[in-house]
């Protein structure tokens, strides 16, 4: 794997991929700067029908008449100050019940799927926000209708629908050699490996390393929380729309995980996309090819390994397009975020990242070099494409065909290793997440009036993130769905769950290259484990060692 034939040495991938990330992140900044913001007066008002009450803002036009934009009804008072706790012993509801606000200000979205609002306001001091989207702006209640209208389409909303086309399809081309590349990957190793004995050994090395570091990361997570606590003294903004859990207790979604993991019908699992299905029936595939051994178990593994070729191929042409995929991804994030949310939730940002770093940067590297006996600098140099890819789209397994190609093609990792952990690691092996849910719901605990969680609670937090790590797909804000359960396991209001919503996005983006970076040092680590794990050689693709990587 030379570079004989080349004119002069390739700029690697993972420089392009890095420069993609900041013109897109400074293109999006430039952009999102020069948007012209609707400033409107707002007045806020709590009305009472007997026990039911109703907050109603209210625009207030030039002339000083109000038009109604938004109404939100609650059963009573106390429903109504857990879902605005800051507000409850503010002016509002008392002999004054109307709060007057100033400088609120309306961003007009406009992309491919029809138009968005995003509404900042601050009650008292107290910052607020509320999302409206339509397909058009006519569908939009009449006020948000008018603004909407009034400010059509811009040079802001062109670059964004542009971003998010060149982003979405370079997605799409991801997604479609995932599931091949899994199957055709899977078999190839389990028929590697022979022998059922280094299979069970794989196994059990594998589920030890995920159980582990997910274990490590909860408890990172707790302790960095209690450290920096967030939550105390902060004022939770109100009116985020939550994201509601499946309607399954967190026993019943871990039973469904397992039941999925045999499929009563393995192709309708493949063209599905349903991973843990996938993986099951492929393992247990290559597993009965090995049984069936002969003449037909030969040319069913002449014919996977072939299969696996042509993949790698094919996704290596898909990863040279990475740099244009991710500056796309860069470029709409920071083109369609606002700063003001972020100052708000500073604290709880920092503690999320900080506990990542932490993570990262000590524990995992740690296990890579005195387990993996690698050097941890070098690993994370070979895998850095992988990880700016799941950086930029928040998706792992998005991001699995890039991290495949990395692991075996600069790590120098088997096949037989890496074609069982990281398909596996990228369904159940979430360290990130897991992380991320204990902050979220301590900070949610900590800034709510009359909340103060004991160690046992703060325990069952750590136990009940962990478990409903597992059940989270790796697609984009997957894990806000799970963090759902994990708030009803110790009694907070689904409500509150609305107040981090605004800024999930980055911190999505953070805690899936986490994801990603835990699922490649479990490779490192399971194949000094495991020995002989067996390697496909795949011929000299694109982004061989020494030419574009």
């Amino acid at each position: 794997m030379s570079d004989s034939g080349h004119a002069g040495p390739r700029t690697p991938l993972h420089v392009k991929i890095l420069v993609a990330m900041a013109l897109g992140s400074v293109i999006g900044i430039l952009v999102n700067h020069g948007e012209q913001h609707i400033s409107t007066e707002i007045l806020a008002v709590l009305e009472r029908d007997g026990e039911q009450v109703r907050f109603v803002e209210y625009a207030v036009t030039d002339s000083g008449e109000r038009e109604q934009i938004s109404s939100e009804s609650f059963p009573d008072e106390a429903t109504f100050a857990r879902s605005y706790p800051a507000l409850e012993d503010a002016s509002l509801g008392t002999n004054n019940p109307e709060i007057r606000v100033t400088n609120a200000t309306v961003r007009i979205i406009h992309s491919l799927k029809g138009v968005g609002v995003t509404w900042q306001r601050s009650h008292n001091g107290i910052p607020a926000t509320t999302s409206f989207a339509a397909s058009s702006a006519d569908k939009l209640p009449p006020f948000w209708s008018r603004l909407a209208t009034s400010n059509p389409l811009g040079l802001r909303d062109v670059v964004i629908i542009a971003a998010s086309f060149v982003g979405d399809l370079f997605l799409a081309l991801l997604k479609m050699v995932t599931v091949p590349l899994i199957i055709t990957s899977l078999v190839t190793g389990v028929t590697s490996l022979g022998g059922q004995g280094r299979f069970g050994q794989l196994f059990s090395r594998t589920l030890i390393y995920y159980v582990t570091t997910s274990a490590i990361a909860v408890a990172t997570g707790l302790l960095m929380v209690n450290l920096i606590q967030p939550g105390k003294g902060a004022l939770l903004p109100g009116g985020g729309k939550a994201i509601q859990a499946a309607e399954q207790s967190l026993l019943e979604i871990v039973y469904g995980q397992t039941m999925r993991l045999i499929p009563t019908n393995p192709f309708a699992s493949i063209a599905g996309g349903e991973f843990l299905s996938i993986i099951s029936f492929a393992i247990l595939f290559g597993v009965f090819i090995n049984v069936v051994g002969g003449e037909h178990g030969k040319r069913l593994k002449e014919f996977f390994e072939s299969a696996f070729e042509v993949m790698m191929r094919m996704t290596s042409w898909v990863i040279s397009l990475a740099p244009i995929g991710v500056a796309a991804f860069m470029l709409y994030s920071t083109a369609s975020q606002g700063v003001e949310i972020f100052l708000t939730l500073a604290w709880y940002m920092t503690a999320v990242f900080l506990a990542l770093v932490f993570h990262a940067v000590i524990t995992l590297p740690a296990l890579v070099w005195f387990i993996g006996k690698r050097n941890p600098v070098n690993f994370f140099r070979d895998m850095s494409p992988a990880l700016m890819t799941a950086f930029s789209t928040a998706s792992s397994n998005a991001a699995l065909p890039l991290t495949m190609n990395c692991v075996e093609q600069r790590a120098k990792i088997s096949n037989g290793t890496s074609s069982f952990v990281l398909p596996l690691g990228a369904t159940v092996n979430m360290d990130g997440t897991a992380l991320y849910e204990v902050v979220a719901v301590m900070f949610i605990a900590q800034a709510t009036p009359g909340i103060d969680l004991t160690i046992a609670e703060q325990v069952i937090v750590a136990f009940t993130a962990l478990l409903a790590s597992v059940g989270a797909a790796g697609i984009p804000h997957a894990g806000l769905v799970m963090m759902a359960i994990v708030l009803q396991a110790v009694g907070l209001p689904l409500e509150s769950q609305g107040v981090i919503i605004a800024v999930d996005r980055v911190l999505d983006m953070c805690r899936t290259s986490v994801n990603v970076w835990s699922d490649s040092c479990g490779c490192a680590v399971v194949e000094r484990l495991v020995p002989d794990t067996g390697f496909v050689e795949v011929s000299d693709a694109p982004l061989s060692e020494g030419s574009t990587l």
